[in-house]
């Protein structure tokens, strides 16, 4: 992933005000359709122009190639705040971060983590992100709706890792169950995403607890009860179950590996 410095500089009087919503609607724009990563940005101002750091999947990530409807128009609203276009300067490559696939993949999968920043959907051939604004638009132009599942997710995951409050089972429940509402939004984004591609995308079910390895080792496809979905060798060193006909993968309980 990418560092990139967009500045905005003002080409008439505007207000800080104008100028704020002006550019947090284009970088919400870019969020919402997977150009820009992360959650919050901070956009300071200083000699007459405003400046924000953003991270990026790759160095085109914001062309407007790529721009939904809605970063487009964003773009336009930048001249009613009296804003010019972006110019963006190349600040280097992050360390911390994962590099995004370059090919398309034979299978794809829905997985992401609460310490993840990247891309919720993954190459199932190599686990890297795969960028969302590469794949058609899920939902109304963009894919807020998987980035608004990923954001639910991790909540989960931060809240089940933290282990200090009650609300850790009713956030494992959703992340463990497929009666869930988060499972049940995910996986719906996951046929959405298999249509639109063409190729097989399956959902990760996270799986703890568990009575035994040898309970694990037996038990069935939560979905369709199927008992034959353990794998010989894990896919990715990750999953140990793979459902083709759900579209499932899942691990060998965390307490018994």
């Amino acid at each position: 992933m990418f560092v990139y410095e967009l500045r905005f500089e003002c080409f008439a009087d505007t207000t800080i005000t104008a100028a704020e919503k002006a550019i947090n609607n284009l970088l919400e724009a870019y969020r919402a359709n997977g150009q820009v990563l992360g959650r919050e940005f901070a956009v300071a101002f200083n000699d007459g122009e405003f400046k924000v750091r953003l991270l990026l999947p790759e160095q085109t990530s914001i062309h407007k190639r790529h721009n939904s409807p809605w970063g487009n128009k964003a773009l336009e609203q930048l001249t009613e705040a009296k804003l010019l276009a972006p110019r963006e300067k190349y600040i280097g490559q992050d360390i911390n971060s994962e590099a995004s696939t370059i090919e398309t993949p034979s299978w794809q999968v829905l997985y992401t983590s609460f310490v993840h920043m990247c891309s919720p959907l993954r190459s199932g051939d190599n686990l890297l992100p795969i960028p969302l604004y590469q794949i058609p638009a899920t939902f109304n132009g963009d894919h807020k709706r998987i980035i608004k599942w990923q954001s639910e997710w991790q909540a989960c995951d931060e809240l089940q890792m933290a282990a200090a409050t009650k609300a850790e089972y009713a956030a494992l429940n959703e992340m463990v169950s497929v009666d869930s509402d988060l499972f049940r939004r995910g996986w719906d984004l996951r046929g959405r995403i298999e249509y639109l591609t063409h190729i097989p995308t399956y959902y990760y079910l996270y799986r703890v607890g568990g009575e035994s390895l040898a309970q694990e080792m037996n038990r069935a496809c939560p979905k369709c009860g199927s008992t034959e979905w353990k794998l010989d060798e894990p896919l990715l060193d990750l999953f140990h179950f793979q459902c083709q006909s759900c579209r499932i993968v899942s691990n060998i309980s965390w307490d018994h590996q």
